[in-house]
C-alpha cells in the first residue's frame, strides 16, 4: 500500500526509490493532464470569443428588453386598464341590486356607454392584463344574468384566477349555465370543479348543494347521497344545510 512521503524525504531502500518514482511520475502525469485541459479550454474560449460575447449580450438584451418592456409598457397599460375597468364593473353592481331595471345596466356593463368602456371593450383593448382577465369573469356573469348562456360559458372559461371564491365562482357559474341550457352531466362537472378549486364557508356548500340536486335528477342516487350529508356534517350552520336532512331522507327512499 502506497503511503504519503514528506517533501525531502529519500528512499531508504532500492524498492523505496521505485515506489516514490512511480509516484512522481503519476503526479507529473495528472499536473501534465490539467495542464493540456486548461490549455485546450483556453483555446477553445479564445476561438469562440466572439460567439460567447455574443450570447452573453443576447442574454443581457432580453433582460434588459423585459425590464423595459414590463417598467414602460405593460405597467402603464395595466393601470390604464384597471382605471377603465371601474365604470362597466359600477353598472354591474348596480344591475345586481333588487328592483334595478337589469337589462339596461347590464347592456351598458358589457357594451360600455357615455363614452366608457364596457366590459368586452377591455377584454379586446387591454388582452393579457389583469383587467382583462376580471372582464371575463364579470361579462361571463353579466351574460349569465341576461340569460344568454353559450356567451357565459364562453367568457367564464376566458377567465383564469387561483383566488379561492373567484374561482370557485366561475367554474360554479359555467355549471349554472349548462343547468340552464339541460344539460345535466356537464353542469355536474363543473359544480364539482368548483368543489375541487377550494374550500370554504361561502362556495363550498352552496356547490355541494347545487352538486347534489343535479346529481339527483341524473339519478345518481349515492353521489347526490354524498354531496348532501357532506353538508350536514360540514357545514350545519349553512343556509344550505336548513332542508338537508329532508333531501337526505329523499334520496334514501
Amino acid at each position: 500500500m502506497a503511503t504519503y512521503k514528506k517533501r525531502g524525504y529519500k528512499p531508504k531502500n532500492k524498492a523505496e526509490e521505485i515506489e516514490l518514482d512511480e509516484q512522481n511520475s503519476t503526479t507529473a502525469e495528472v499536473f501534465n493532464t490539467l495542464d493540456e485541459n486548461a490549455s485546450k479550454t483556453e483555446a477553445w474560449v479564445s476561438k469562440n470569443q466572439n460567439y460567447i460575447l455574443g450570447v452573453i449580450g443576447v442574454v443581457a438584451l432580453g433582460v434588459l428588453g423585459y425590464l423595459a418592456y414590463n417598467q414602460f409598457v405593460q405597467q402603464p397599460k395595466e393601470a390604464e386598464a384597471a382605471n377603465d375597468l371601474y365604470y362597466p364593473q359600477q353598472y354591474f353592481d348596480q344591475a345586481m341590486a333588487p328592483g334595478a331595471a337589469k337589462d339596461s345596466l347590464l347592456n351598458l356593463a358589457l357594451n360600455g356607454g357615455e363614452g366608457k368602456f364596457g366590459f368586452l371593450d377591455i377584454i379586446e383593448e387591454y388582452p393579457g392584463t389583469k383587467a382583462a382577465n376580471l372582464a371575463n369573469y364579470s361579462a361571463g356573469m353579466a351574460y349569465l344574468n341576461n340569460q344568454n348562456y353559450q356567451e357565459a360559458i364562453e367568457y367564464l372559461e376566458g377567465f383564469s384566477s387561483d383566488d379561492a371564491v373567484l374561482g370557485a365562482l366561475a367554474k360554479g357559474g359555467i355549471g349554472d349555465a349548462f343547468a340552464q341550457l339541460n344539460q345535466g352531466e356537464e353542469a355536474l362537472d363543473y359544480y364539482e370543479k368548483a368543489l375541487a378549486h377550494s374550500a370554504n364557508d361561502y362556495t363550498t356548500p352552496l356547490y355541494l348543494y347545487k352538486a347534489g340536486v343535479t346529481a339527483y335528477n341524473l339519478g345518481y342516487g349515492d353521489k347526490a347521497l354524498q354531496f348532501f350529508e357532506q353538508i350536514k356534517i360540514d357545514f350545519p350552520d349553512a343556509k344550505q344545510a336548513s332542508n338537508i336532512d329532508a333531501l337526505i331522507g329523499s334520496v334514501k327512499k
